[in-house]
């Protein structure tokens, strides 16, 4: 029996789609923040918001709003 291992990270690219919703709103995520273990979702409106309050205590926090001005 052969085993394989990889010491190599998986190169995964984190992307949130139509289907990620606001917490607060519903409309479309664009921010994505961990705190206390769990995923919070944000639209760009309300992760501007609460960012400065969130950044203090979040463990990562993952900011797509740049998609809204990219070009098609």
């Amino acid at each position: 029996m052969t085993t394989l291992t990889s010491t190599a990270e998986p190169t995964m690219e984190y992307r949130l789609t139509a289907a990620d919703r606001c917490d607060s709103c519903g409309a479309q995520a664009y921010i994505a923040a961990e705190v206390n273990g769990s995923e919070l979702l944000f639209c760009a409106h309300h992760g501007r918001k609460y960012e400065e309050k969130l950044r203090s205590i979040a463990t990562s926090w993952h900011d797509e709003t740049s998609r809204l001005t990219e070009a098609v």
